[in-house]
């Protein structure tokens, strides 16, 4: 047998990793939950997107197009792109991890705001590169702060926008003069996974951005509004020279036969979008306002999930509220690992769960 100092060695900044813990999704011995903790929509996916899912199951044999040459003309034809702009991935995340993977050489650098989304972190490291963290104000990202970080040595930025677990975001005005200040060597990668919720005037999810300029990349999701996280698609939207690069590095086949069929047909029926979306707005504007009325802090959200803050005081923190609520089958997302170790970002969910979360909630902080 191997001494332990012979055995492989990861890279080096590897072992630095923290771990991503995704939101939990069960209680014991809690046999009904509601679980309110990865910005799931309470919708579920397009009719039609779950009976592409079943057709496709009659076609397992053969590999996938390699291409998501449907799948890409679908979000083209939403978006009025062009699709040779678009590479699908097995989610967002895989699609971030690759812009690390092929932008980063060890040492070099990668900002993200300070609460920014944690897979963020994670890519960087491994891909050998430094994570350079750039203050929020008022829980929000600023170019300012970001441009106060920038070095020779920074190659990406990563932008939530909007921003998880906060729900704020950076008004189109702002990701422009973002864009105009960094140099043009440094890639803007644009995570807009919430864009689809967002009802603002001066908000723009990055699509502008990408057809001007060659150093903006925005990165999409079917994981949320579309109500598809159990299939894990995603896309990007990029220059020409950029697509080239991501097809040259992730797996020829990435994107599942399923994934396709299910994602090209969720992207054709935008009135289900519209109902999901028409949901998410009531109920998160009903939510924050009860939540305020019960004397919480609530962040103002654009996004479909709220952050909740709790007093610093024994009996009513966070952790507490979070064991309670568990108690009655209710799963919260604790955000401690964002910076926030006394607040819980909530899902909005069915109405039922919303209503019992205030319920709850009062009954909590009422002890």
């Amino acid at each position: 047998m191997s001494e332990t100092h012979d055995l492989p060695r990861p890279r080096r900044g590897i072992l630095d990793i923290a771990p991503y813990v995704p939101g939990e999704s069960a209680v014991q011995g809690v046999n009904r939950v509601f679980k309110l903790a990865s910005n799931e929509s309470p919708l579920g996916p397009s009719p039609k997107a779950i009976e592409a899912f079943r057709a496709a199951a009659d076609d397992l044999t053969q590999y996938p197009d390699g291409t998501a040459h449907d799948l890409r003309a679908a979000i083209a034809e939403r978006h009025g792109l062009n699709p040779q702009h678009i590479v699908c991935g097995n989610g967002s995340d895989e699609l971030l991890t690759l812009l690390a993977q092929a932008y980063l050489e060890p040492g070099d650098e990668a900002i993200h705001t300070e609460h920014g989304f944690l897979i963020y972190p994670v890519a960087i490291r491994a891909a050998g590169g430094v994570p350079v963290v750039a203050r929020e104000e008022n829980l929000t990202a600023s170019v300012d702060a970001i441009i106060e970080q920038v070095s020779e040595r920074t190659k990406l930025v990563y932008l939530a926008n909007p921003n998880n677990p906060t729900g704020t975001y950076l008004p189109f005005a702002e990701l422009q003069r973002l864009r105009r200040e960094l140099p043009t060597r440094v890639l803007l990668v644009i995570d807009a996974a919430y864009a689809e919720y967002v009802e603002r005037d001066d908000y723009e999810a990055g699509i502008a951005l990408v057809a001007e300029h060659d150093n903006v990349v925005m990165t999409r999701t079917f994981s949320k509004a579309y109500g598809m996280a159990g299939l894990r698609i995603g896309w990007m939207h990029a220059p020409a020279q950029v697509v080239d690069v991501i097809n040259r590095i992730r797996g020829p086949f990435n994107v599942n036969v399923a994934a396709l069929a299910a994602g090209a047909a969720a992207m054709r029926d935008q009135e289900h979008l519209r109902k999901a979306v028409a949901h998410n707005t009531r109920w998160r504007d009903w939510l924050h306002e009860k939540l305020a009325a019960l004397g919480l802090e609530v962040t103002p959200s654009v996004a479909n999930f709220l952050l909740i803050h709790f007093p610093d005081t024994p009996g009513r923190s966070a952790m507490e509220a979070d064991a309670f609520l568990k108690r009655r089958g209710l799963i919260l997302r604790r955000v401690g690992g964002y910076g926030f170790p006394n607040a819980l970002r909530v899902s909005i969910g069915p109405e039922e769960a919303n209503r019992l979360l205030v319920e709850c909630l009062q009954e909590f902080l009422e002890r």
